[in-house]
């Protein structure tokens, strides 16, 4: 059995309003959004191997990153596809070509590089307790249902609610069986806690940091770099 992340950086960005590059790609003190990502699951001990998905036409731009910041646990980049629920098939099938089935899957977007090592660790043992794990956060303000009608609907008390984030993890074998079932379906969801719930599966919380965001608008980037130079500002001066 081996713990593997499948890590998806194959959006265009275009909530980020860049015109050069992919948002995942754009760089903070000269490194990219991805490879933060990326090293977090090069450095954790429980993970052994990592599956890049990417834009066809960055796969090698990919490939000089890896080489240039050592990421030797990235076993395999590969192209995404039409959309991300057929991209995370992709990766899925080549994670079943090098690991067995009962590996575990921790499946996370290449734009949220601020994923701490408890919450991959909390991953991990949450699949193995209980066959499933989807970080979440707390909701910390009131959620309201908009109706039909455009007026405010059902109002959620905040206590009752959790955000959903990444990474979302599953044993291979049973992350890539309800894959399968979708395609012969003609079915796509939009993450795969939907997708295992759709097929029976139980779903348990594990509660990640707020600060596991996902970068998608340049208010997203601000946050990052704020928190990234906030960290370092922390082991520079003991704060």
């Amino acid at each position: 059995m081996a713990n593997i992340a499948i890590v998806f950086a194959g959006g265009t960005g275009t909530r980020m309003n860049t015109r050069s590059k992919p948002k995942q790609f754009l760089e903070l003190h000269g490194k990219p959004i991805l490879v933060y990502t990326l090293e977090v699951f090069q450095h954790h001990s429980e993970i052994e191997g990592i599956i890049l998905i990417v834009l066809e036409q960055w796969i090698s731009y990919c490939r000089d990153l890896i080489a240039k910041y050592q990421l030797d646990k990235v076993r395999v980049i590969t192209k995404g596809g039409d959309t991300a629920f057929a991209s995370q098939y992709n990766g899925l099938l080549k994670a079943a070509e090098i690991y067995p089935p009962e590996s575990i899957v921790l499946i996370h977007d290449g734009v949220r590089p601020l994923i701490d090592a408890g919450t991959i660790s909390g991953n991990i043992a949450s699949v193995k307790e209980h066959g499933s794990a989807i970080t979440v956060t707390p909701a910390v303000e009131t959620i309201m249902i908009k109706s039909d009608s455009g007026q405010i609907g059902q109002i959620i008390e905040r206590s009752k609610v959790e955000m959903a984030r990444a990474p979302q993890s599953f044993f291979l074998r049973d992350i890539l069986s309800a894959h399968e079932k979708a395609r012969k379906e003609n079915l796509v969801f939009i993450d795969s806690a939907s997708l295992m719930q759709h097929y029976g599966f139980t779903l348990f919380p594990v509660e990640g940091t707020p600060e596991n965001i996902k970068i998608t608008t340049p208010n997203d980037f601000y946050t990052f770099r704020a928190l990234v130079d906030a960290k370092e500002s922390s082991q520079i001066f003991g704060y």
